[in-house]
C-alpha cells in the first residue's frame, strides 16, 4: 500500500506548485531570487533547478480532502499552495533559528543570502498566502483564512515552546507531545481539510479530516525525532546524530531525561557539556536513549497517533478513492525514511 504514497505525491506537485510559482512570481526582484532559491527553481548563481523542495505531504492533503468530499482536486489547489506558503515561511525562520546551513543538500537562504533576506523572504511567503486566497473574499476563502490564520498561530505557538525548551533542564515525552501538536499537527490539520472547507463541505467531514491531519502531523514528527537521532545522513540530508550534536530535547531525548534512571543521569551530564559534542559522545548518547526506552516510546506514540488519525477518518462519509489515499498516506509517514 506505501508503494503508491509518493505517486500521490506526485500527482499533488503537479497540480499545485503552479499555483504558488504563480503566487511567488508576484514578489520583487530582492525576494523573488531568495524565494527561487528556496523552492528549487533556481541556484545560487541565478541558472535553472529542478530539485524537489521537500516532500509534498500538505499539498497532498489539501487535495485529497477537497477530492474526499466529492469536488475535483483543483478546488484545494489554492488552499494548498497558501499552506505550502505557510509552511515555508516557517522553515526558512527555522533555519536561522537552529543556525542550520543545509536543507535538502542544499544551502540554507540565510546562509546563502544573508539572514536579513532570509527574514523578509520568509515574511513575504506568510503574507503571500493570506493574499492569494483573499484575492476572491468568497465565504468558503474567508473561512479558509481564518483557519488558516488560526494554525498558523497555533504553529508559531509550538515553535515557542520548542525553543523555550532550551532552557529547561527537564523537558517531559507529553511537554514535547503537546508542544509538536502546535508546531507540526495544527498546520497538517489545516491542510488536510482546508479543500473541505473551500468545496462548502460538512462540518463533521471538515472536522473530521482536521483531526486527521493532527495526529498525522503528530505521527510525523515522531517519526522526524527517530530519524533526527537514528537517519541515514545520506538520506536525510542532515548529519548524523544532528538533534543530538544540537541537544534537542526531542521526544527520545525527553523521554530518556525524565525517566529516573542511570541512563537519565549520563545523558544529563552529556548534554550539559559545555564543548561540543564529539562522535564519541554522540554514539553513546543514542545507545543510552536506546537503552532506556526512548527510541521504542518514540515509535510507539507515532504508531499510536497514526491509529488515531485513521479513527478519525470514521467520523464522516468520505469518496472511497481518496479515502484510501488518505489511508495510504498513513503508511507512507510510517515508513518514510527522511
Amino acid at each position: 500500500m506505501v508503494k503508491s504514497a509518493p505517486s500521490i505525491l506526485e500527482r499533488a506537485r503537479q497540480i499545485v506548485e503552479p499555483e504558488i510559482e504563480t503566487a511567488v512570481n508576484e514578489l520583487c526582484p530582492e525576494l523573488l531570487f531568495p524565494v527561487r532559491y528556496h523552492f528549487g527553481w533556481q541556484e545560487i548563481d541565478g541558472t535553472p533547478s529542478s530539485v524537489r523542495s521537500g516532500k509534498g505531504l500538505r499539498p497532498a492533503l489539501a487535495i485529497l480532502s477537497a477530492e474526499a468530499v466529492g469536488e475535483p482536486a483543483t478546488t484545494g489547489a489554492l488552499g494548498a499552495a497558501a499552506v505550502e506558503l505557510i509552511h515555508n515561511f516557517s522553515l526558512i525562520h527555522d533555519d536561522i533559528i537552529d543556525g542550520d546551513t543545509e536543507r535538502r543538500h542544499r544551502t540554507t537562504v540565510w546562509k546563502a543570502f544573508g539572514v536579513n533576506d532570509a527574514v523578509i523572504s520568509g515574511d513575504a511567503l506568510h503574507t503571500l498566502a493570506f493574499q492569494i486566497l483573499l484575492l476572491d473574499p468568497s465565504p468558503e476563502r474567508v473561512t479558509a483564512s481564518s483557519r488558516l490564520a488560526k494554525a498558523t498561530t497555533l504553529m508559531l505557538a509550538g515553535q515557542a515552546a520548542d525553543m523555550s525548551f532550551n532552557d529547561q533542564p527537564i523537558v517531559t515525552f507529553e511537554d514535547c507531545v503537546a508542544m509538536e501538536a502546535g508546531k507540526t499537527g495544527a498546520l497538517l490539520g489545516c491542510a488536510a481539510s482546508i479543500g473541505a472547507v473551500l468545496s462548502g463541505a460538512q462540518k463533521n467531514q471538515i472536522d473530521a479530516l482536521d483531526q486527521y491531519g493532527q495526529k498525522l502531523g503528530i505521527a510525523f514528527q515522531a517519526i522526524d525525532d527517530i530519524l533526527g537521532i537514528w537517519g541515514d545522513s545520506e538520506i536525510t540530508g542532515k548529519p548524523a546524530g544532528n538533534d543530538l550534536r544540537e541537544r534537542k530535547k526531542s521526544m527520545p531525548v525527553a523521554f530518556t531525561l525524565s525517566s529516573n534512571t542511570i541512563e537519565a543521569e549520563e545523558l544529563k551530564d552529556i548534554y550539559n557539556k559545555q564543548t561540543d559534542l564529539n562522535d564519541a559522545e554522540i554514539k553513546r548518547a543514542k545507545v543510552l536513549i536506546e537503552k532506556s526506552g526512548g527510541k521504542e516510546r518514540t515509535q510507539e506514540e507515532a504508531q499510536n497517533q497514526l491509529s488515531s488519525a485513521l479513527k478519525a477518518l470514521e467520523g464522516a462519509e468520505f469518496e472511497d478513492k481518496p479515502l484510501e489515499e488518505l489511508q495510504e498516506i498513513t503508511v507512507f509517514v510510517h515508513e518514510r525514511d527522511h
